[in-house]
């Protein structure tokens, strides 16, 4: 009987040291938060990063497409005053 008792309290004070070093306290809990914000201002900026070089891309591409349609369209009117 005396084996059991003691076989039982040692199994409860194991679960109990067990549910406590399984606990997180108040510093874990901060530590953690910080470390998410730090992901997260990584991934706001990768993704500012590849928003603005597609901007950048496009505007680029614009830029080229209607500088080359205002020469065709200079030509043109030269062409007109020509004749």
């Amino acid at each position: 009987m005396k084996n059991r008792i003691s076989l039982l309290f040692v199994m409860v004070i194991g679960a109990a040291a067990m549910m406590l070093s399984a606990q997180q306290g108040p510093k874990d809990d901060i530590r953690d938060a910080g470390k998410e914000i730090k992901k997260a201002g990584k991934a706001t900026a990768k993704a500012a990063k590849k928003t603005g070089s597609a901007a950048k891309k496009t505007t680029k591409k614009a830029v080229h497409k209607t500088a080359d349609a205002v020469g065709d369209a200079a030509d043109k009117v030269k062409d007109k005053t020509k004749q």
